[in-house]
């Protein structure tokens, strides 16, 4: 460790080299910090965050920069700080270990290990002195280190029984059943009491999205059409997009609401939210013909167009700051009266103040006089306030919003967090291609399409897989089963709605790779990291907790691995003639039906998988040579509003190879297309075959269905 860094200042992740300049002896996660551990017989300090993380920034600055805190945590633990963005294996772990422990959970994490990695104390963020009714870090330091030193037998004996408590939780989801209707309408209902009337969304605040639930309710209106899933999720969209926790100037959604309303956001920005949310006001958007949800949709598009992703090459970015500075509580996306007068003429500020509830007292805790922006009036309302007419109200309301958006670019934004975390880009190819399909947004496509080539290509680890995250200097972190299932779902997407085999081909190789390094032939489903990844991969080193056994299950914080899996699995037994995808799709979701009522809203994702896998979904098989009238009939199947309608489109002359993977039914049809053609069938039973798209999408809906 020099004099001005320590050895964070060569790490890839953004958070760990923030912290380079700290006099605490950091390590990052690696063998060399618990080997040192084990030496001489030290306790680890354990720090888990991340760089959009604004507690672990206060905590930064109030206890690690401080050199007296540094001095005893220097000279009773060994240190290692984690990126929970880059490592979500060990931060998941360890999450479950702090809270059987202290029962709360987030970041920044404070876990204490024994030298093997188990944990016999730990919390969250730590004031550093004794305030709040919570002991300050020096505090907690100094007691820990006593205990771990007097009481060696006692912390040893605490972290056994920790272990083994999450050891049996991790297991616990692991409950095998029967998949059936009432299993999917048993979790429907559950949610459904979760439900807030007056507010929409799940539950109280804090408010998260949930966007697993909102997809599954989406899918169940639209195969029964009862209303108050319809209700459940329009209400809950229109709220959430209506309130502060929105960017009502830049697009985009934040983390979380801190109020049940929707309007005091956590600031910060994440790819993995946008891009599940953008799926799901896409779909809302389409199925209802509600503009204000294509408006939003459109929004978070136009957000990760702009800021959000690299043009050039493909790739989005994984997240914005919430603060500019330690002292800043959200000022970049907030307001005083002042600064939107100054922005604005005295007319535009009459209207804006009034659509915007911008007022001298507003609803930040640090800075009363600072406003989040929410939708508060209609433009009919304040025309009736003002006495003025309602088309002039909404020319002075676009003018002063551009101007708002306009001054609040020149100030300093928050940091962007550029790195390519594979996962998370996957789940946003994904939603790209669900704007194009439901909405035409033919930009989204091709950015998709270039961004997923760049997954498959520099993204490829040496084992067939794929990394984690890209950098400049390349992959890091191989072995998670997240990054490799989510690719799987966008190439599956991507070959719906490009028509380009080499999709398919590529949504094959990741699931063969899946089931050959992940898989767990005894239980079924799939571990979140590789069984056997090599010494570069994520597996190493893996002691204590982190060396516990996982199968994703629940949406926390997105859709979980082994429900994104199943729903590729079903796809591709549609979409190929390959044996076993269903049989494997069963196997995953079967292995979690027992406990999939008591884990509710956390598993809307495996319900949803479920759904997919019982019901049988129109088939849409596209024959015709690249043109504009296959092309037009493609259009026509991807604007079906039909629930899980699968689309393959056949090039003839395409190759024997990509005619020869397809099930035999569909190569039956491409024999016998005398031009551009399509077929639609639903199970066993296909209609007789369509060459006008307008009459497509009505067949589409109503065949095979009571």
């Amino acid at each position: 460790m020099s004099q001005t860094t320590n050895r964070l200042a060569t790490q890839t992740s953004p958070y760990l080299r923030s912290a380079a300049h700290q006099p605490v002896d950091w390590y990052p996660w690696g063998e060399e910090a618990f080997a040192r551990a084990k030496a001489e017989d030290r306790p680890v300090l354990l720090d888990i965050g991340a760089v959009w993380c604004h507690w672990c920034h206060v905590i930064d600055r109030e206890s690690y920069d401080d050199p007296e805190t540094a001095r005893l945590i220097n000279e009773h633990f060994v240190a290692i700080k984690v990126d929970r963005d880059e490592r979500p294996d060990i931060d998941s772990r360890y999450q479950v270990a702090v809270q059987a422990i202290a029962q709360q959970g987030g970041w920044p994490l404070t876990a204490f290990l024994t030298p093997d990695g188990k944990v016999f104390y730990g919390g969250t963020y730590f004031p550093p002195t004794d305030r709040y009714g919570r002991p300050g870090f020096r505090t907690v330091l100094k007691a820990v280190a006593d205990f771990y030193r007097t009481q060696r037998a006692r912390a040893e004996a605490q972290a056994d029984e920790v272990f083994r408590a999450i050891d049996e939780h991790l297991r616990s989801a692991e409950q095998p059943g029967t998949l059936s209707a009432d299993l999917v309408s048993g979790v429907v209902d559950d949610i459904r009491y979760l439900y807030d009337v007056a507010y929409g969304g799940f539950g109280r605040a804090p408010k998260f999205f949930h966007p697993g639930a909102l997809a599954l309710y989406l899918r169940r209106f639209a195969l029964t059409g009862e209303p108050w899933m319809r209700t459940v999720v329009t209400s809950t969209l229109e709220k959430m997009a209506r309130g502060g926790v929105y960017d009502q100037l830049g697009g985009g959604f934040h983390r979380y609401s801190v109020d049940e309303r929707w309007i005091v956001p956590h600031f910060e920005k994440m790819l993995y939210d946008n891009a599940s949310l953008l799926s799901v006001y896409a779909e809302a958007a389409h199925l209802t013909g509600e503009p204000f949800f294509r408006q939003v949709a459109e929004s978070i598009v136009g957000y990760y167009d702009r800021e959000g992703s690299d043009r050039s090459r493909g790739g989005f970015y994984a997240s914005q700051d919430a603060d500019v500075g330690m002292d800043d509580d959200g000022d970049y996306f907030t307001w005083t009266v002042e600064e939107a007068q100054a922005a604005l003429t005295p007319e535009e500020f009459a209207v804006c103040q009034l659509r915007y509830d911008i007022q001298p007292r507003g609803e930040m805790h640090l800075d009363p006089s600072r406003n989040v922006l929410f939708l508060a009036m209609e433009p009919a309302d304040i025309a009736a306030r003002l006495g003025r007419p309602e088309e002039e109200v909404r020319r002075l309301l676009d003018a002063g919003t551009r101007k708002l958006f306009a001054a609040r670019q020149a100030r300093t934004a928050p940091y962007i967090d550029t790195s390519i975390i594979v996962s998370w880009n996957g789940m946003m190819v994904a939603a790209y291609l669900d704007a194009w399909a439901h909405l035409g947004l033919r930009d989204c496509r091709d950015f998709a399409v270039r961004t997923l080539d760049r997954l498959l290509t520099e993204g490829r680890a040496p084992d067939g897989g794929l990394y984690h995250l890209l950098t400049p200097e390349g992959g890091l972190h191989a072995g998670f089963l997240d990054d490799q299932v989510q690719v799987a779902w966008a190439a599956v997407r991507a070959y719906e709605t490009t028509g380009e085999a080499r999709f398919l081909a590529a949504a094959e190789a990741l699931v063969g790779h899946v089931l050959a390094r992940y898989w767990d032939e005894a239980g079924g489903g799939c571990y979140d990291v590789a069984r056997d990844a090599g010494p570069s991969a994520a597996a190493s080193p893996r002691p204590g907790v982190a060396g516990l056994a996982a199968k994703p299950y629940d949406d926390a914080p997105s859709a979980a691995a082994n429900a994104v899996l199943a729903r590729v699995l079903v796809r591709l037994g549609h979409h190929t003639s390959a044996p076993g995808y269903r049989e494997k799709a069963e196997r995953t979701l079967a292995a979690f039906a027992g406990s999939a009522r008591s884990h509710g809203l956390m598993a809307a994702t495996y319900v949803l998988a479920v759904d997919e896998w019982l019901d049988e979904p129109a088939h849409v098989v596209i024959v015709g040579p690249r043109g504009a009238a296959t092309e037009q009939l493609h259009l026509a199947a991807l604007g079906a509003t039909r629930p899980g309608t699968v689309v393959t489109v056949v090039h003839p002359g395409g190759g024997a190879g990509e005619i020869g993977r397809l099930p035999a039914a569909v190569q039956g049809m491409v024999a016998t297309a005398t031009g551009p053609t399509a077929f639609v069938c639903a199970g066993v039973q296909c209609a007789p075959p369509v060459t006008d798209p307008a009459a497509l999408p009505e067949l589409i809906e109503r065949f095979g269905r009571s």
